[in-house]
């Protein structure tokens, strides 16, 4: 059973914005450059990355979404934040 799991996230507002940022990952550009350019989040600095996490460490809604992601997969989630849109980096 996967124990940590590594994402990358790019926060943002509206459902409508995640759609947007799905279409340009879709045309090609990279999911860090637009973590750095859109993403909410002070992670978006690092491209998104949030590095490995375990259970517990993250709101529920956002971690089940992760550990329930193949890892090179994109998903999104909405939590108490805003809109998620997740790539899942890594399992442990």
């Amino acid at each position: 059973m996967t124990s940590e799991v590594r994402a990358s996230h790019i926060l943002v507002k509206t459902e409508d914005q995640v759609k947007t940022l799905l279409e340009e990952l879709k045309k090609g550009e990279s999911f860090e450059d637009l973590a750095k350019k859109y993403s909410l989040c002070p992670s978006n600095q690092k491209g998104g990355d949030l590095g490995y996490f375990g259970r517990g460490e993250m709101v529920k809604e956002f971690e089940d979404a992760c550990f329930d992601t193949d890892v090179d997969e994109i998903t999104t989630v909405e939590t108490q934040f805003g809109w998620h849109l997740i790539k899942v980096t890594g399992k442990m």
